[in-house]
């Protein structure tokens, strides 16, 4: 019997380690760029949105703490806009931080909402919570995609907003840095 003792824990020690869960794999990824800056570009806009052309676009993982991550979008002089994700209720969520230039809030800000379970390591996905259906009607179909993959050097950000033809897509890469911006306004 004794053999078999050894036999059954030379198995275990063999045994492949445990999967680490999509969400967080997603976490690492993303804190594996923290305080880096990348430029993107406009993949896909609504027609004739013309709110990010011709600026320059500069996402930068600013601050990574043990269960917050915020991420400010700058396009061109504009600082107002800060992804902020979370680890929240065993999962993640996606809120949106507008700021006016003195640092207050805007009247449409913290909208998002939590990813869907389980999501995959490289890309999550965050509908409309309730919150941003009552904030902004319109958005209450909402879905915010964020894709992290190192391997392929992209950062994606992305809207769809089911049952219509309104489609938002950044693409940012991230093998190429480029200099940290000034901070996000409200920071």
């Amino acid at each position: 019997m004794p053999g078999n003792s050894l036999f059954l824990l030379a198995a275990l020690s063999c045994a492949a380690p445990a999967p680490v869960p999509p969400q967080a794999e997603f976490w690492t990824r993303l804190t594996g760029l923290c305080g880096k800056a990348f430029e993107g570009r406009v993949l896909e806009a609504p027609a004739g949105d013309t709110s990010f052309g011709n600026k320059t676009l500069v996402m930068h993982v600013r601050t990574c703490g043990a269960d917050t991550i915020r991420i400010p979008f700058h396009v061109g002089e504009d600082r107002s806009r800060t992804w902020v994700i979370t680890r929240a209720g065993g999962g993640l969520r996606l809120k949106h931080d507008h700021r006016h230039a003195d640092g207050a809030p805007d009247s449409v800000t913290q909208y998002g909402g939590d990813a869907r379970l389980p999501g995959a390591a490289g890309i999550m996905e965050f509908p409309a919570d309730s919150f941003t259906a009552a904030l902004i009607p319109p958005a209450r179909t909402n879905v915010w995609t964020i894709e992290v993959d190192p391997r392929a050097g992209r950062f994606v950000y992305a809207l769809r907003r089911e049952g219509t033809n309104r489609r938002f897509r950044i693409e940012f890469d991230l093998g190429r840095e480029v200099a940290i911006p000034p901070p996000p306004w409200g920071s």
